[in-house]
């Protein structure tokens, strides 16, 4: 069995719903009994997972490592089965998951925020209309709707 002793992404890359850790020198090794082999990035240097599912998508992927002359080349397939990458993964893909929790709390912020401001742009507009027109009720009406909404929102 092989161990993977380190193991930290030199980049990630979220394309969609995927996200690819890139790997290079010094940013990923594993043990062969009791031996440390460091990757090189002389094939595959890239791992991508599905978010959706959790699954690698490239598994034909061949990463090697070398100590000295001596060098292992596996199949990504064959690293997830005779290793403990999956450990590994799981805690980089759990600070990923974390950063795009944090990400979407921001953009669901701007998004209200923005939302907000149309509405009252829109409440100003429809107010201009009501007073160019004379309807006196829906003047009244739609500044009672402008307030309620400024007071739910925190009189942005």
């Amino acid at each position: 069995m092989l161990h993977v002793k380190l193991m930290k992404p030199f980049y990630t890359k979220k394309e969609g719903h995927l996200v690819k850790f890139v790997f290079a020198y010094q940013y990923f090794s594993i043990m062969k009994d009791d031996e440390l082999f460091h990757f090189i990035p002389v094939e595959g240097k890239e791992i991508i997972v599905n978010l959706n599912t959790f699954q690698v998508e490239n598994l034909s992927e061949v990463f090697v490592f070398q100590k000295g002359n001596r060098f292992i080349r596996l199949p990504l397939y064959q690293l997830l089965l005779v290793s403990d990458i999956h450990k590994h993964l799981q805690a980089i893909l759990q600070e990923e998951r974390e950063e795009v929790i944090e990400v979407n709390d921001q953009t669901r912020k701007e998004a209200t925020d923005a939302i907000h401001f149309l509405e009252q742009a829109n409440y100003s507009r429809m107010i201009d209309e009501a007073l160019s027109s004379g309807d006196r009720a829906m003047f009244d009406a739609l500044l009672t709707q402008q307030r309620e909404s400024e007071q739910l929102h925190g009189g942005l």
